[in-house]
């Protein structure tokens, strides 16, 4: 019996695939021409476009299966006409992404990276020393609330944080919710985990209402605020600490970097998209999709399948006087699924 053939688009470790594929599966991890002629299924990832182009060249496909949530790179529609399902493995690093999350924001917070180069500079002793701020006591504004950020809330409630949530879709159970004018007027923290899908979501009159040294995380989309907005909150002091896992364009080049208004900053954090690609996550997201190549082949449905278009898009701010303002904590000086709120890009699930 020819095995069947399932190609790799971007890199896929056949040693965490394969098992799961079975011996009936002749994976091809640098396929050919030839191997796309034939190829039954394929497993995608981040970084790759599926256009129709591609999917000309694959005539026997039956199935795509994305590792992540993110389909916004491939041709759902082209995929459709043809019957083929787009696979998707929701929550598969959710906790990954929530720790990359939490930890760059504690991170910041507590203005650890300050602090190192303090020490590293040889200014201990000769200058003051960064003080750090406090989780205990700060607010942090969790907008997104799917399975990422709900996962955000249980650590940040667990260092004592006051939690509020916004989320067009979705109510926490267990925090304040919130409008999105209010979350940011009331936080010492922001961190984002919706979609992208609806422009910028961070504006700069919604910053404008904030509490001076605000701290703000981006583990979703780049596109959900802008980098420019973020250099001049950064600039005037309305923002006291950046931190960012996604970017306008990936990767960023060297070039690149040098010219970056972020770049430079005491209190800014990057990383280069990977809060979701922990060793326990990859080895789960790659599972996830190949078992969902297993059950298309075998005539099975497979466990979830990306939905025709985005599940949502948020809505604009709605503008209202908070109900309250409290005292806030001391502040440094600037120098889990719910498929509505899941980030739609990049290898985050």
């Amino acid at each position: 019996m020819t095995p069947r053939v399932v190609v790799g688009l971007g890199p896929v470790d056949p040693e965490l695939v394969v098992p799961v594929l079975g011996p009936s599966v002749r994976f091809v991890p640098d396929p050919t021409p030839e191997d796309f002629a034939i190829a039954e299924g394929a497993i995608v990832r981040a970084a790759v476009d599926v256009d129709r182009t591609l999917l000309d060249r694959m005539p026997a496909l039956r199935v795509l299966a994305r590792t992540g949530v993110g389909v916004d790179r491939i041709d759902l529609g082209a995929a459709a006409e043809r019957g083929i399902p787009v696979t998707i493995t929701p929550g598969s690093n959710a906790r990954a992404v929530a720790e990359g999350a939490f930890t760059m924001l504690a991170s910041l917070i507590k203005r650890m990276g300050e602090s190192h180069a303090h020490v590293v500079g040889g200014r201990w002793g000769i200058a003051a020393a960064p003080t750090p701020g406090d989780l205990f006591g700060a607010t942090l504004a969790v907008i997104g609330y799917g399975r990422i950020g709900r996962i955000v809330a249980g650590f940040a409630a667990a260092f004592g944080m006051e939690v509020l949530v916004h989320d067009p879709f979705v109510q926490a159970e267990t925090h304040e919710n919130v409008s999105l004018d209010d979350a940011v007027r009331r936080a010492d923290a922001i961190t984002l985990h919706l979609p992208g899908d609806g422009g910028e979501l961070v504006t700069p009159d919604l910053l404008a209402a904030a509490r001076p040294g605000l701290v703000l995380v981006n583990c979703a989309r780049a596109s959900l605020v802008r980098t420019e907005t973020l250099a001049r909150a950064l600039a005037d002091g309305t923002l006291g600490g950046v931190g960012l896992d996604v970017f306008d364009t990936e990767p960023v080049t060297a070039a690149a970097i040098d010219t970056h208004p972020l770049v430079g900053h005491p209190g800014v954090m990057f990383s280069p998209h990977t809060t979701g690609l922990s060793e326990r996550a990859l080895v789960e997201t790659m599972r996830l999709a190949a078992e969902s190549v297993r059950a298309v082949l075998h005539g099975r449905a497979p466990a979830a399948v990306a939905p025709a278009a985005p599940p949502h898009r948020h809505t604009p701010p709605h503008r209202h006087t908070p109900p309250h303002r409290h005292t806030p904590p001391h502040r440094h000086t600037p120098p889990p699924q719910t498929p509505a709120s899941e980030p739609q890009t990049g290898e985050h699930t």
